[in-house]
């Protein structure tokens, strides 16, 4: 569980984040939505320790990360998994190398024990035969997908992907959508997902926080924003006529 109690965070005479207070739990896919501006990037940037925030603490299961030492951060990032807009995968390295990379910087496992590893997770998403072939020899999907299984090869209680869609057809990004809800719940993972993705907020979407402003303006899950008359959220929302029919719809049940 990571526990947000009122951040805020500034740059220069611009405030990004203006008291902001949730809760992400474990074993769910929460995810983070807003216009461009909303501060949503700097938050997750924040729960990743990258900005630190002018007041207010984050904790994580307990530990607030402000009050502790280098070592004990160190620790706490050994426990989080990232997933980067773009993949971020080592071009000059094959998908097994690049999926054992953290286990190689990180831990003291033999060759044996990381290919180990590496061979559970790629099979855990559904990558069984790409071993050997680097990342300009598969699709986007497929690069996504080493990308999740990097992440998730530390066996990590925290993961954070950012805009996970990006760049996909919609099947794929479906596909990604359910494998990280999957190995959300497997594994019981706090996974916080900053997503412009409306199909990824009513397919996966068990906490939703939003966004205006740098302030909290609603949060819920994916059934509670068909039937929220907040109106910032239904004009963010609800704004291309398919998802209008598919909340009328609904609310007609």
């Amino acid at each position: 569980m990571i526990e947000i109690k009122n951040i805020e965070k500034s740059f220069g005479d611009s405030k990004v984040l203006k008291g902001i207070s949730t809760i992400f739990e474990a074993g769910k896919t929460n995810l983070i939505i807003g216009q461009s501006g909303s501060g949503k990037t700097v938050l997750l940037k924040s729960l990743l320790g990258i900005h630190s925030p002018d007041s207010g603490t984050i904790s994580f299961d307990g530990r607030i990360y402000s009050e502790l030492n280098a070592d004990e951060k160190r620790e706490l990032r050994t426990e989080i998994g990232m997933v980067f807009q773009g993949s971020a995968l080592f071009d000059s390295m094959t998908v097994e190398e690049n999926v054992g990379f953290p286990l190689r910087m990180f831990t003291n496992e033999s060759k044996a024990e990381i290919k180990e590893r590496v061979d559970f997770v790629l099979e855990r998403v559904n990558l069984v035969n790409a071993h050997h072939k680097l990342p300009s020899e598969i699709s986007g999907g497929m690069q996504k997908r080493v990308a999740i299984a990097r992440a998730i090869v530390n066996n990590p209680k925290y993961l954070f992907c950012d805009e996970p869609n990006s760049g996909l057809d919609p099947n794929t990004a479906i596909l990604i959508d359910n494998l990280i809800q999957e190995i959300t719940e497997e594994y019981n993972i706090t996974t916080v997902i900053n997503t412009h993705d409306m199909n990824s907020v009513m397919e996966i979407g068990d906490k939703i926080l939003f966004l205006k402003n740098g302030v909290k303006a609603w949060e819920g899950t994916k059934e509670e924003i068909f039937r929220t008359d907040n109106e910032a959220v239904v004009d963010f929302v609800y704004s291309s006529e398919l998802f209008k029919k598919v909340r009328e719809a609904y609310l007609k049940g």
